[in-house]
């Protein structure tokens, strides 16, 4: 019954202004004719001539009703246009066609066919139904007939449903808007947006409940959220952003394709004052879904913290252990001067027998002036003066001419030995290395404060335009906490700040059990083992957890231009590393954290230059190929030659390559003689051909992301020496404890897990921003996580076995005497 009578009085109420018209005098041309919904009107205007329609209807109590109005018209001149103005009860809309867009060069399209949703009447009372009247004027200034089609239609289905897909189509010149109302029990809801041809680039909005509607590519940026869309899209919105607890999400087709990263098409022609009507319609199919519950939230971020919180139970479960071994042995009598994992627990010294073949070669060196000269009370410090007191960077010892001669002739050895490598006073060499924990926390400070400042104020530019085409989010799962659009993937960082802390933790035990034993022991056992010296440890903690900071960050707001903060610390860890396994064995020529961390500037300085100019610039990867070759064979001669060669000071020598190509020439083309350190020599040619081997290919291939593959270049030299030093330990008869074997053992299958995540690429800020959305994918981990965010996880833990591995690799020559340790 109520739908019989609804039409009846929409034609009634025309009628009824058609005859005011008439009553009062006006030109029955001009006065509202009474239009009917879904039927074509056909008509001519001129400057003389125009046309009114009114359209009456009634909406049920609650409804929302949308009307859309379609218009087309032949004539393709643009100096008289047909205009068309919509009335409604709360605002006006006007167009005219040809509709005109301005794309990039001020090219223009032009289109005669026109559609536009009209801005919906607001849901009535429960109490009665509203009646709603449309006026649609048509116009023109030609001085001639003008033709036009209009069609008047009510929607019915205006408003979205959750989790039922609705296909539609749109282009330039009709978009699409639809409503959608927020169910009771639903706080946030993912649009997700779908077609199948990736062309023409589009554009979906989210915008308030309020009129007018901008559905148009030159306003649609005006309001609300909005992201470019090629193949897909997907937008998060919550609830409490809307006070109204519904929304419009708007599809609006680009007149061009640049803003998705097509080029221009190529059969256009170069005059930018033509115009193309163009056919770009898209099919698009848009699904409403509900996101995750709160109570996920609580989930993802215990699983967080207790997955890591687990190493730290393991870590106390070792210590404890590790106790009641040493108890045992304690109680049982069999003490040796240190019981692994650094800590020395006998008061006198011993005449352990080293391990068999530890002598490495055929000369036996242990006579030599090196392994006298430690072992004499003479030269040593009393016990427990292993302070930080105020001592000079190089001791007397050092300093004196007769000693600088010794060191020429020791370091040129065949066959060298820890004795000969660790003359300093201990003392001094553990202050030069707790210099690389402190600048690396003052560069800590001084990078991240500009980088938080920076990446809020990304954050808050994002909110406030509404523009998401800034930041490159794996939108599927990108879940919103207060202002931060991608919790999880800052979440997912807690690990390496909480096992950058554990590794601080443990390598702070070693220490102070290590100066514990030192107060207690017999100056002749300090000639065992390894040299402790702990600064490099506790500044690659320290690195590590600024590495979650700053991917943090760097995931906050992820760009073009943020991306190096998630690269810049994985630099220096990667560095610290090989700094590290090459301080093992020589402790007193190790660089200077001062020329360490300079060259890491330079690194992070050249990856700059690479962002800038490593696009097009072929002279930029022709001087980084130059400057990556020339780098590897200044290295290469430092450690071939223990550092004699020096390139500054009064005894520099500038002619450094000259003589490595003299030293190459002769013992191996003129005489091809044997090297004398063939061991370093293997290992130099194999890492010169693997450096030679990249310059080549980044000069070939210019890859794109030059962080990632300076990153990788690190990554493969301290693989290589890492190899390297493993196979020479076990080819000189020195063993693998079960700790150090486990920690290598793990690190190999975390990071060939965390490896398998990391190229699962879900986003690239190399792309624009919506060929970077066809790459997003659902969660895979708790309905929050992705697989970026379980590179996260997995990395970490694989930093920190491999932290671990370098911590306890050397725990089992602590029962051996240094002139017998080999050095390699």
């Amino acid at each position: 019954m109520a739908g019989g009578i609804a039409p009846v009085r929409g034609a009634l109420l025309c009628a009824l202004l058609w005859a005011v018209g008439v009553a009062t005098g006006d030109d029955p041309g001009g006065s509202p004719v009474p239009g009917t919904f879904g039927r074509v009107y056909r008509g001519a205007v001129n400057i003389s001539a125009e046309r009114v329609y009114a359209f009456a209807y009634s909406s049920e109590p609650g409804q929302v009703d949308a009307v859309r109005v379609y218009v087309n018209s032949s004539s393709e001149n643009l100096r008289y246009p047909v205009l068309f103005v919509v009335r409604q009860q709360k605002g006006v809309l006007s167009w005219q066609v040809p509709l005109l867009f301005r794309g990039l060069y001020q090219r223009t399209y032009s289109y005669q066919e026109v559609s536009r949703t009209l801005c919906p009447s607001e849901p009535t009372p429960e109490t009665g139904r509203s009646d709603q009247i449309i006026f649609v004027d048509v116009a023109s200034m030609a001085p001639f007939n003008i033709t036009y089609e209009l069609l008047v239609t009510r929607l019915k289905n205006f408003q979205l449903e959750t989790n039922q897909p609705f296909n539609f189509t749109a282009s330039p010149s009709q978009p699409q808007y639809f409503l959608y109302k927020f169910p009771q029990d639903v706080d946030s809801v993912i649009i997700k947006v779908v077609s199948d041809a990736v062309y023409p680039c589009s554009v979906v909005s989210v915008q308030d409940i309020v009129c007018p509607v901008y559905d148009l590519d030159h306003n649609v940026e005006f309001n609300g959220v909005y992201q470019s869309m090629t193949k897909q899209a997907a937008i998060t919105v919550q609830k409490k952003d809307f006070p109204g607890e519904q929304f419009f999400v708007v599809f609006v087709i680009k007149p061009e394709d640049y803003a998705c990263g097509d080029s221009m098409p190529s059969s256009l022609p170069g005059k930018f004052n033509r115009t193309w009507n163009l056919q770009r319609t898209k099919n698009l199919q848009v699904t409403i879904v509900p996101s995750i519950k709160k109570s996920v939230y609580v989930q993802a971020m215990f699983f967080s913290f207790l997955s890591f919180l687990s190493f730290y139970l393991g870590s106390v479960v070792v210590a404890f252990v590790h106790y009641i071994r040493v108890r045992r042995k304690a109680s049982a009598g069999r003490l040796s001067p240190e019981d692994g994992s650094g800590i020395m627990t006998s008061s006198h010294p011993i005449t352990a027998s080293t391990p068999e073949g530890s002598s490495y070669g055929a000369i036996d060196e242990s006579s030599s002036s090196g392994g006298h000269q430690l072992s004499s009370p003479e030269r040593r410090p009393p016990a427990g003066s292993d302070t930080d007191s105020s001592v000079e960077e190089e001791s007397d010892f050092d300093t004196m001419p007769e000693i600088e001669s010794d060191k020429n002739v020791i370091r040129t050895k065949v066959f060298l030995y820890l004795s000969d490598l660790s003359r300093k006073d201990r003392r001094i060499v553990s202050k030069k290395y707790k210099i690389y924990f402190w600048n690396i926390i003052t560069i800590a400070v001084f990078y991240a404060l500009p980088v938080i400042q920076l990446v809020i104020t990304y954050q808050t530019v994002v909110n406030v335009t509404g523009n998401q085409d800034i930041c490159y989010y794996n939108f599927l799962c990108a879940h919103p906490l207060g202002v931060l659009s991608a919790f999880n993937n800052i979440l997912s960082n807690v690990g390496h700040m909480l096992l950058g802390f554990l590794f601080l933790l443990i390598v702070l035990r070693r220490d102070i059990l290590h100066r514990r034993a030192m107060e207690m022991k017999d100056i002749y056992t300090l000639d065992y083992g390894i040299p402790k010296h702990f600064g490099l440890f506790y500044a690659m903690g320290i690195a590590l957890m600024m590495e979650g900071v700053l991917s943090a960050c760097y995931h906050v707001c992820p760009n073009y231009s943020n991306f190096q903060f998630d690269t810049s610390f994985m630099y220096m860890i990667a560095g610290l590393c090989m700094l590290k396994l090459y301080q093992t064995r020589h402790p007193d020529i190790n660089a200077s954290a001062y020329s360490a961390y300079a060259s890491f500037a330079v690194v992070i300085s050249l990856a700059v230059l690479g962002v800038v100019f490593g696009k097009n610039d072929i002279w930029f990867w022709v001087i980084s190929s130059m400057i990556h070759v020339l780098a590897s064979l200044a290295l290469s001669t430092q450690i071939y030659y223990m550092g004699r060669f020096k390139m500054d000071g009064p005894d520099s020598d500038l002619g450094i390559f000259r003589r490595a190509a003299m030293v190459l020439y002769t013992d191996c083309i003129q005489q091809c003689s044997r090297p004398m350190y063939m061991d370093r020599m293997v290992l130099l040619i194999v890492g010169n051909l693997v450096n030679w081997s990249l310059a080549i290919f980044e000069l070939v291939y210019r890859p794109r992301d030059f962080a990632s593959y300076i990153l990788g270049i690190f990554i493969c030299n301290l693989l290589l020496y890492l190899a390297f030093y493993i196979i020479m330990k076990l080819r000189s008869s020195e063993k693998l404890l079960p700790i150090p074997l486990f920690c290598i053992v793990a690190t190999a299958v975390v990071w060939a897990a965390a490896l398998y995540f990391f190229f699962q690429t879900l986003s690239s800020w190399e792309e624009t921003p919506a060929e970077s959305r066809e790459k997003n994918r659902p969660c895979i981990l708790l309905g929050f996580f992705d697989d970026h965010d379980v590179w996260h996880f997995l990395s970490a833990a694989a930093l920190f076995f491999s932290f671990l591995v370098l911590l306890t690799l050397d725990d089992d020559l602590d029962v051996v005497r240094r002139d017998k340790i080999p050095v390699f």
